[in-house]
């Protein structure tokens, strides 16, 4: 049985980790804005549990065809790739032409840690 290239899974891992993530982070300004924050911190801390049941083999497997930087790198574009999409359709942020930008600079990151 064929399985995805160990890059596409780490992409794939990732990626689905980054959307745990960033609930866990920034969806309780949102959904729980008039709760305390310790509760706001336990359901956040119950949904990066599965953040990390994604990302911490995404790393194991990634590591196997990565350098540190390289997974590090990835990790940050990853981290804007699903970011921008949760600001302006969950949170309801308009769009700016700085995201443009930053992600230009993240391009420019992946070029240099990748060209070796």
């Amino acid at each position: 049985m064929n399985t995805l290239p160990v890059p596409l899974q780490t992409v794939l891992l990732l990626v689905a980790s980054n959307v745990f993530m960033t609930f866990a982070w920034y969806a309780h300004l949102r959904d729980m804005a008039t709760r305390p924050w310790w509760i706001a911190a336990l359901a956040s801390w119950a949904i990066a549990l599965f953040e990390y049941l994604l990302q911490v083999p995404a790393n194991r497997i990634g590591y196997t065809v990565f350098s540190l930087p390289q997974l590090k790198i990835l990790q940050e574009v990853i981290t804007l790739a699903v970011f921008v999409p949760f600001a302006v359709l969950y949170m309801n942020q308009p769009v700016k032409l700085d995201y443009l930008w930053a992600a230009l600079c993240m391009m420019g990151a992946v070029y240099f840690i990748f060209r070796s």
